[in-house]
């Protein structure tokens, strides 16, 4: 589904990216841990088209993303959920979930797909004309998800979806990942809390100063030494 070959990215003089290659296959939760400043925000930036490598290739379905506009892969079906939820604050939660269906035009299909968020999420139903800027925490990580899936994602990109949330609400945001993924949804996901990454992951990419250090299958890294150690904070 998603290819990413050999792709370095630049700040200056600084090497963000240096040469990494991963894949994420159709249906499948693939994550990308490492430290800060390791690289796992580039990667997403660059794969959804937000910053441009100096080198490298990313296909998606077999197309070139490289010589795309963010807005065309959007409407491939990647849709990137940024660090931080980003609401627009100023608008009811229903006037940004709409924002994630720019791209439909059919009334049916936008109730039907806001009928499909509020299963997830009922309490985005009740909280609807709230401005976004009320919410709490735990509410603008769901309508950043709900924004999302209302593009009716092929391949979401989440980066740290858990920041600052409850480790009640870090369960409950963990476990509706799971049930996207189970919808037929592939996920691309960085989060800092690498043990619930990994306990939900089919496989796992380890990233350090830019460079893809270790990968396999997430059950065979959680059990890895040096990612108990370094990660996991066992040994």
């Amino acid at each position: 589904m998603l290819t990413v070959e050999n792709l370095f990215v630049n700040y200056g003089m600084i090497k963000a990216l240096q040469g990494i290659s991963l894949v994420v296959k159709e249906k499948e939760i693939v994550a990308l841990i490492g430290n800060n400043g390791a690289g796992k925000t580039t990667t997403l930036k660059t794969i959804s088209g937000l910053i441009k490598p100096t080198s490298g290739r990313i296909y998606f379905q077999n197309i070139d993303l490289i010589k795309l506009n963010p807005y065309q892969i959007t409407k491939l079906g990647i849709i990137h959920i940024p660090e931080g939820r980003k609401p627009f604050a100023n608008l009811t939660v229903y006037e940004n979930l709409r924002l994630g269906a720019y791209f439909v035009n059919k009334k049916r299909e936008i109730e039907e797909r806001l009928s499909f968020v509020f299963q997830i999420f009922p309490r985005l139903k009740e909280r609807l004309k709230q401005p976004a800027g009320t919410l709490s925490g735990g509410e603008l990580q769901m309508l950043a998800i709900g924004r999302g899936l209302m593009a009716k994602p092929k391949l979401l990109l989440l980066d740290e979806p858990s920041m600052g949330l409850s480790p009640i609400l870090v369960e409950e945001i963990f476990s509706v990942i799971k049930n996207i993924n189970k919808e037929g949804t592939a996920i691309l996901l960085i989060e800092q809390n690498a043990a619930k990454a990994l306990s939900i992951a089919h496989r796992a990419y380890v990233l350090e100063t830019g460079k893809i250090m270790l990968e396999g299958k997430a059950e065979e890294l959680i059990n890895n030494e040096s990612v108990k150690k370094i990660y996991l904070g066992v040994g």
